[in-house]
């Protein structure tokens, strides 16, 4: 495909005033507040003025930094970098080669079994193309990368990269303790576990939708097991022992429940909690479920690491001996 950018005129009509202050005025949006900083839906980021293709959300991870991030372009060729000694620095911007737009800057502190490199780039100069939009959209050349993802299932352990579901009240206290362990590499609150389509925060209000509010945790297997991430801070960040009821937070949105993805999930689920019910540290039985994972959910944008956005926020969940 050829991209072309768009003149001055049609672009002050096609963009808004953000998209056109950052990709044509080298402009910054504010850490956390852009579209795509949180989005963890398989799919490709194209350049918002011409549709170059730039980035994949396989080479996505999460920098802590409030913006995408990416380790790597999604191919050759459409992403150029341009020394930047701007605001008393020297950095290495990085812009899409018809379009000619900013896209962000790239550094070299990025995961080391990546390639250490870290593409940090606004949202407002992305457009996020769907996995299962691909072809509709004209990049049926990138649809195999996702074969595997595309159900909007749970997707299965990958080199580097394997996915848990854990629920265990509500979600904005579990998402700030699980984001912060060693080997986890993205976090994403939302419902599962439920029978209605598509749920919003409200559905989930007096059990009615079925759904758990829970966590999505997409963690590096080879820094930290499943069976750690269980043992050593799942069933200590919350009580397991209090049947659908985390703190002052009641109704089965809040039950204890583990999602596994796999058959080998499942497996170590059961004998952790075993494990853990039979030493003594809780003085009740444990209720948690462990049950299969369900379609994915993600919440709403304002739950997604709602307390590194409200600090001192509300949160029923810390860390047991």
């Amino acid at each position: 495909m050829s991209y072309t950018k768009p003149s001055d005129d049609q672009l002050k009509k096609k963009l808004s005033a953000e998209q056109y202050n950052v990709t044509q005025q080298c402009g910054t949006e504010r850490a956390f507040t852009g579209a795509y900083w949180n989005n963890h839906e398989p799919g490709i980021y194209v350049d918002v003025v011409t549709g170059e293709p730039l980035f994949s959300s396989i080479d996505k991870f999460d920098s802590g930094t409030g913006w995408p991030s990416f380790t790597k372009p999604i191919e050759n060729g459409h992403v150029i970098e341009k020394k930047d000694v701007s605001h008393g620095m020297v950095r290495t911007e990085v812009k899409s080669k018809a379009g000619d737009s900013h896209l962000g800057h790239v550094f070299d502190d990025g995961p080391r079994d990546k390639g250490g490199m870290r593409y940090c780039i606004n949202s407002a100069s992305l457009r996020f193309i769907p996995a299962a939009k691909l072809e509709a959209e004209g990049y049926p050349q990138f649809a195999k990368l996702f074969a595997a993802t595309a159900t909007g299932a749970a997707p299965q352990k990958q080199a580097g990269r394997e996915v848990a579901v854990l629920a265990g009240g509500c979600f904005w206290g579990m998402e700030d303790i699980i984001r912060k362990i060693p080997g986890v590499l993205e976090t994403e609150a939302g419902y599962t576990g439920g029978h209605l389509e598509n749920p919003k925060y409200e559905d989930t209000h007096d059990s009615k939708s079925g759904h758990a509010e829970s966590v999505r945790v997409v963690f590096d297997p080879s820094k930290l097991t499943y069976e750690e991430l269980l043992e050593k801070w799942f069933f200590r960040m919350h009580d397991p022992t209090t049947l659908n009821r985390q703190g002052n937070d009641t109704g089965t949105q809040y039950r204890s429940a583990i999602f596994y993805t796999s058959e080998e999930q499942k497996k170590v689920a059961e004998a952790v909690k075993a494990r853990v019910d039979k030493s003594g540290k809780w003085k009740k039985p444990i209720v948690t479920e462990i049950v299969a994972a369900s379609k994915w959910w993600p919440a709403e944008d304002y739950h997604q690491d709602y307390l590194v956005k409200n600090p001192g926020g509300y949160t029923c969940h810390y860390l047991r001996p």
